[in-house]
């Protein structure tokens, strides 16, 4: 039966995710140079269309379909067939099965999205759209149906995400790094200056992820529920602790940035969020705290191994989700949400961490790999890069025609 709560709730939080894409474009867009910005932005904002035209088409129903040997769905559901104003009887059974679509196809845009953060300012927007449509079908679809599923393998496994850890940010920030070392750095990376184009966007970009992450996490709950507060609250707490610690981190060393603290913040949101409906609200604190510390080193060691993942999505979501995924099987309480299991901190031994470790090291395997034969295809085809002269030139005129800031001068 549907529930007039549930669904006003549901339909507020579909707003508030597909809200994070633009976020997500504008604080990328703020970190690349000038003669990027609207290439960033595209790459973002493009997928809304992209990605969420080709989930009502056919992804929703691999993703969610009826179960095909715990791997993939079947087609049962494509061109939304079947998919109709009353609850599946499968997912989300309060709200209108729609609703329940539409709100996981926003979790599938801005995953894509966020992987473009790692090639920025050297992709082709061509190979880029072909990259989107495969890895789509072949990595998410795939990973969506073993995590959230019926039938999927890791869900009757008994790993715990709550709202994507490991779907969303390990998929993503492993996609993201064997896209960046099949398509190379960018051009004088480490050599030239690669200043940002706009911190204030960045702020924005980040404040709008933070805002949208209520959704994200909360709605995950499926409900207007305790359950969602509860999501909120660790949600919030795990943003606040991380930028805080960032800041105290990168005060120590030189000064306190606001670039870093936008960044801090979304590292622990990130952490945070395949626990978010699973571990008491002060863990997230903790999370945060931990994620914060982790990823802002992990950022160091990036640059001294020369890997040019432009806007960190490897040592922020990939390495966030992680860390979150991993502390779900510390931090978990049947207490707080009976769906999911107590992890080592409540009396639940290394049970569930050992689960969290496999669904960690299965996705990002497979996801990793997958990625890297996805673009070895493309670039043997297609070609994954622009060509030297319009990487000089930058893509916002040579894949686009456009300026982020117009006039002559």
């Amino acid at each position: 039966m549907v529930s007039a709560g549930d669904t006003g709730w549901i339909l507020v939080s579909i707003a508030l995710v597909m809200l994070m894409t633009p976020g997500v474009a504008l604080f990328y867009g703020g970190m690349v140079r000038k003669k990027s910005v609207i290439s960033t932005l595209m790459m973002n904002f493009s997928m809304l269309g992209v990605i969420g035209l080709l989930w009502v088409v056919y992804a929703y129903s691999l993703s969610f379909g009826p179960d095909m040997g715990g791997i993939i769905g079947n087609l049962k559901h494509v061109f939304l067939t079947g998919v109709e104003a009353e609850p599946s009887g499968v997912y989300a059974t309060t709200v209108p099965h729609l609703a329940f679509m539409m709100f996981q196809g926003m979790f599938a845009i801005i995953t894509v999205a966020l992987i473009t953060g790692a090639v920025v300012e050297r992709i082709k927007f061509s190979a880029l759209m072909v990259f989107a449509v495969a890895w789509l079908t072949l990595i998410y679809a795939p990973v969506a149906h073993w995590v959230w599923g019926d039938g999927g393998w890791l869900l009757k496994f008994g790993a715990l995400d709550f709202a994507g850890g490991i779907v969303v940010h390990i998929n993503a920030g492993l996609s993201a790094l064997a896209l960046v070392l099949v398509l190379g750095a960018r051009r004088g990376f480490k050599h030239e200056p690669m200043e940002p184009s706009s911190i204030p966007l960045v702020m924005i970009g980040a404040a709008l992820l933070w805002f949208g992450w209520f959704g994200f996490n909360a709605g995950s709950a499926l409900g207007a529920s305790g359950l969602a507060s509860s999501a909120l609250v660790a949600t919030n707490s795990a943003g606040a602790a991380a930028a805080t610690t960032w800041m105290l981190l990168a005060w120590n060393q030189r000064r306190p940035t606001l670039l870093g603290v936008a960044t801090g913040a979304v590292a622990g949101l990130a952490a945070v969020t395949p626990g978010a409906g699973f571990i008491p609200p002060i863990y997230g604190a903790f999370i945060g705290i931990i994620a914060a510390i982790v990823c802002y080193y992990a950022m160091i060691a990036k640059m001294k191994l020369g890997i040019d993942d432009s806007l960190d999505v490897m040592a922020v979501h990939g390495i966030g989700g992680i860390l979150g995924v991993l502390a779900v099987g510390l931090f978990a309480s049947a207490a707080v949400n009976p769906a999911g299991t107590d992890g080592l901190l409540f009396g639940g031994g290394l049970s569930l961490l050992g689960k969290q470790l496999v669904g960690t090291v299965s996705v990002g395997a497979f996801a990793f790999g997958g990625t890297w034969i996805i673009a070895k295809v493309i670039n043997a085809t297609i070609g994954l890069r622009v060509k030297e002269m319009e990487e000089v030139v930058g893509l916002d005129l040579s894949q686009h025609g456009e300026r982020a800031f117009g006039g002559i001068r």
